[in-house]
């Protein structure tokens, strides 16, 4: 039995799937299924089971899940611990959505590191909100930045509001489409593929069926096709303000919209997270922060970054 072991098990268990987790480990789906198999032949249970809904677990199982979800946050513990002996910089793995990992976790990376003094290294990936509460209360993530998650109190995390923005539909000057927004061409970056994000919350209220999507692989690519009339494109008005002012893009009256929307950051509760999580909460409620949010970068791709977990499962 190893902690890797249990971490697979953990998050199959809190994301419902093995695909779920393995998507959020950053491996394969194989990888995670030895793990498991692994698992139960050392512990002589089957843990977890198929269900029509899922995954459902044994007796043993659910018995499992408490401590391991102990073990593996006290072994990130461990290695924070000696990573400190060593005068190594302390680990943030931030999680969020693309719109953030695209336009700001540059920025914020740089601001905190600068404001530690070096003694804090910052790591950013993108993360689907379902995923977001089992990273972070397993120790795989520091600081998830996005989504509210404070329906995920069962899981010890801490949820609170730190800014406001709203969500706009952009398209090319005098471009017209026919019909109602239910047929037009939308433009997306892969986040709107996330049932819980802004904008998937949004093509829901329009009823925009999955069909008139075309998935970018960030939001600049798809500002970029619908500035040249290729449909229209969901954008956090104060990311695209650029696009804005040059008239690249302009705003498309539509129901429910400007969507107001926050943005949210979530950690474990102040005796459980991290000293650089902790710093990071704080930095985030300061005016220097604020800025930072309302003035956009360039954007790059979220491939820039690494993903905020690294796991290593031997078969």
């Amino acid at each position: 039995m190893t902690l890797t072991q249990l971490s697979a098990f953990v998050l199959v268990a809190r994301l419902g799937s093995v695909k779920a987790a393995a998507d959020a480990l950053s491996v394969s789906e194989p990888a995670v299924s030895q793990a498991i198999a692994a698992l139960r032949r050392s512990l002589g249970d089957p843990l977890l089971t198929r269900s029509g809904n899922g995954m459902a677990m044994t007796p043993g199982g659910n018995r499992l899940l408490t401590i391991a979800s102990q073990m593996v946050a006290l072994g990130a513990e461990a290695e924070a611990a000696v990573r400190s002996a060593s005068g190594a910089p302390e680990p943030l793995r931030l999680v969020a959505p693309h719109s953030v990992v695209e336009f700001l976790a540059g920025p914020l990376a740089d601001a905190i590191a600068a404001r530690s003094s070096g003694t804090i290294e910052v790591s950013a990936g993108v993360a689907a909100t379902a995923e977001m509460p089992a990273l972070v209360s397993q120790r795989l993530a520091d600081v998830a930045f996005g989504p509210d998650l404070s329906g995920s109190k069962a899981m010890g995390l801490l949820s609170e509001p730190v800014f406001r923005c709203r969500l706009v539909v952009l398209a090319a000057p005098c471009t017209r489409f026919r019909g109602p927004p239910t047929q037009w061409p939308w433009l997306v970056d892969s986040g709107a593929t996330d049932p819980g994000s802004d904008v998937s919350r949004l093509l829901r209220g329009l009823g925009v069926p999955e069909s008139r999507l075309s998935v970018f692989p960030n939001q600049t690519a798809a500002w970029d096709a619908a500035a040249g009339g290729a449909g229209v494109a969901p954008a956090l008005a104060h990311l695209a303000v650029h696009r804005i002012r040059r008239r690249e893009l302009v705003a498309v009256e539509l129901p429910g919209t400007p969507m107001d929307v926050v943005w949210h950051v979530t950690t474990l509760p102040v005796d459980r997270r991290s000293v650089a999580a902790g710093s990071t909460r704080h930095f985030l409620s300061t005016p220097e922060a604020m800025k930072l949010l309302r003035s956009p970068g360039s954007g790059v791709p979220p491939s820039r970054f690494r993903p905020p977990v690294y796991v290593t499962i031997w078969s």
